[in-house]
C-alpha cells in the first residue's frame, strides 16, 4: 500500500523522470536516500516500468500513421480475453492494447508508415486470428494531447476559412 508521500513521489517522477533524488527531496520533504531506495524497489516490483520521453513526431517531419482498432473477440473458456491479448501484445505494430467495456472487447493503438501498411496489418495479421470476430479501424488524423501533455500550442491553432453563400 502506498503512503501519501510515496504517491506524491510517483506523481513527480511520472511528470518528469529526469528529476534527481535531491530535487525530488526538496519537493517532497523525503530524504534523497529514501527516494533512491524507493525508486530501486519500484523498478524491481515493476511499479516503475520504463523511463521514456514523449516525442512529438509531427514536428520531426518523420511521417507515420496511427490507428485505433476496435476488436470483438470470442473469449476462450478458462482464459477470457487474456490468451488473445497475450498473443496480440507480441506484435511490434501494436503500441497499446486495452480490454474495454461497451460495444467491443479490445482496443489496439497501432502505428505504421502508411495507411496501407496499417490496413495490411489488420487484414493479414489481425483479422484472420482465431477468436477474432470483427475489427473496426479508426485512423488518427491529428494528436492534440498525449499522456496528459498538450502537443498543440496556441500559435498552432488552425484558422478556418469563412464559408459564405
Amino acid at each position: 500500500m502506498l503512503t501519501e508521500e510515496d504517491r506524491k513521489l510517483l506523481k513527480l517522477i511520472e511528470e518528469d523522470c529526469r528529476l534527481t533524488p535531491e530535487a525530488l527531496s526538496i519537493q517532497t520533504g523525503l530524504t534523497p536516500e529514501y527516494i533512491t531506495q524507493r525508486i530501486s524497489d519500484w523498478e524491481k516490483e515493476k511499479v516503475i516500468v520504463e523511463y521514456r520521453p514523449l516525442i512529438n513526431w509531427e514536428r520531426t517531419g518523420d511521417v507515420s500513421v496511427s490507428a485505433l482498432i476496435e476488436v470483438r473477440v470470442l473469449p476462450q473458456r478458462g482464459y477470457g480475453f487474456d490468451k488473445v491479448a497475450k498473443r496480440l501484445q507480441k506484435y511490434p505494430e501494436i503500441k497499446s492494447l486495452f480490454l474495454m467495456s461497451g460495444g467491443y472487447d479490445l482496443a489496439l493503438l497501432i502505428e505504421g508508415k502508411t495507411m496501407q501498411e496499417v490496413a495490411l496489418f489488420v487484414a493479414e495479421k489481425l483479422a484472420p486470428l482465431e477468436h477474432i470476430q470483427s475489427t473496426a479501424t479508426h485512423f488518427v488524423l491529428r494528436c492534440y494531447k498525449q499522456d496528459g501533455i498538450e502537443l498543440m500550442g496556441e500559435e498552432e491553432t488552425l484558422q478556418r476559412l469563412v464559408v459564405s453563400p
